[in-house]
């Protein structure tokens, strides 16, 4: 199975603050690898890092390499607009635009050239499809996506994501402001998408991360404990601070 992304002695500071200690990580293409760990121990900065979205917090520090697909992405020539439709994200809250569902997903590939209308609504079409929303907002794609709910908010940011063609998704909590059907319905997508694209998660939700992800990565103060198969990670894990946490002993 094929590397998508590459990970070496990667440190991050905030200021003085030691956040990311020698990461060292490989992830494979067309999988789902959950970052599991208590709060604060680093999780989140990671993810953020393999889209370089912490550039935007004063103070940032990185050391070490990340290479998608064989490329630094804090190398000198790298292009922040193409990294981030490459690499895309969905935060933990649905954060849609002000603007009609088909604005919302029209949006990035009308930023990336695209104006021919035809063209557009295939994308919209394509991507609410992808995103198991198509059925549920055919008739209404010209009303206001603030007046969506959240399940069906958060698969709309999924389908603006996805309608630039990223390779790579990032979802940091992606169900943690969501009902049960809602969470259910977004790890089936989560799932279903992994066919075709390789998906990140981070998630505080031990039986979230056994039932949507390949690989786990267990994360403790800044640092990787532990990672492997999510089966053997959840069932067997080498490191004791491992089994502390998957049992809930703290975190």
């Amino acid at each position: 199975m094929s590397q998508k992304v590459r990970v070496r002695c990667f440190q991050l500071y905030y200021g003085t603050n030691h956040a990311l200690k020698n990461i060292d990580l490989d992830l494979a293409e067309n999988q789902v690898t959950a970052l599991i760990g208590p709060s604060g121990c680093g999780k989140s900065t990671f993810l953020r890092s393999i889209n370089r979205m912490n550039d935007m917090i004063k103070g940032v520090r990185t050391t070490g390499t990340i290479h998608i697909d064989g490329q630094n992405i804090y190398g000198e020539k790298v292009y922040l607009v193409e990294l981030r439709k490459k690499v895309g994200m969905v935060f933990q809250q649905p954060h849609p635009f002000p603007l009609s569902i088909y604005d919302n997903v029209a949006y990035g590939p009308r930023l990336h050239g695209i104006r021919d209308k035809k063209r557009l609504d295939e994308i919209v079409e394509r991507t609410l499809t992808e995103a198991n929303l198509w059925d549920e907002v055919k008739d209404r794609l010209h009303r206001s996506a603030l007046g969506m709910s959240g399940g069906q908010q958060q698969r709309l940011v999924l389908a603006r994501v996805l309608a630039v063609q990223p390779e790579v998704i990032l979802m940091d909590e992606p169900a943690s402001a969501l009902d049960p059907i809602s969470t259910e319905r977004l790890e089936e997508l989560i799932m279903r998408l992994k066919d075709q694209y390789t998906i990140i998660i981070v998630t505080h939700n031990m039986q979230q991360a056994a039932r949507v992800s390949d690989t786990a990565v267990f994360f403790l103060n800044g640092e990787i404990v532990e990672s492997g198969p999510t089966d053997q990670i959840f069932t067997n894990p080498s490191d004791p601070r491992t089994e502390d946490y998957i049992s809930g002993r703290f975190g």
